[in-house]
């Protein structure tokens, strides 16, 4: 009993450190780039480096059926500040600035996300590949 104890705790210390080493890691992953990347329909539509930008301003970005998603760029940073789409959890993620999460409007099909300048035409930087539907 006490051999299968003993291996219980190392295990849960183990997979506890690890944790804290994973999200040290997640947590302060930055890169120096900062480029927006802007797609609809899985078709990227703008770029935008943010570390060029000096001023804020907003655009509309408009979809099918009236759809539209309005965005603020800011330096730095970047957000969907007003949708179309009924949930509004594309602007109530908030602005964004770096590459750990990105902005969805599932209804309208827009994705943001900040990628470092290296994407490939899928928006994809660190050789992950990943299908969402």
């Amino acid at each position: 009993m006490k051999r299968k104890t003993l291996t219980f705790i190392i295990i849960i210390c183990g997979l506890f450190a690890a944790g804290i080493i994973g999200s040290i890691l997640i947590y302060t992953h930055q890169s120096d780039a900062k480029i927006a990347y802007i797609y609809q329909n899985g078709e990227c539509i703008q770029t935008i480096d943010l570390n060029q930008v000096s001023e804020s301003y907003t655009f509309t970005v408009e979809g099918a059926d009236g759809a539209y998603n309005e965005i603020e760029v800011r330096p730095g940073e970047i957000a969907v500040i007003s949708a179309s789409c009924p949930d509004k959890v594309c602007v109530h993620a908030g602005f964004i600035q770096n590459d750990l999460l990105p902005i969805s409007c599932i209804p309208n099909r827009l994705v943001i996300h900040i990628g470092n300048g290296n994407s490939s035409a899928t928006g994809n930087t660190d050789g992950l590949d990943a299908i969402v539907r």
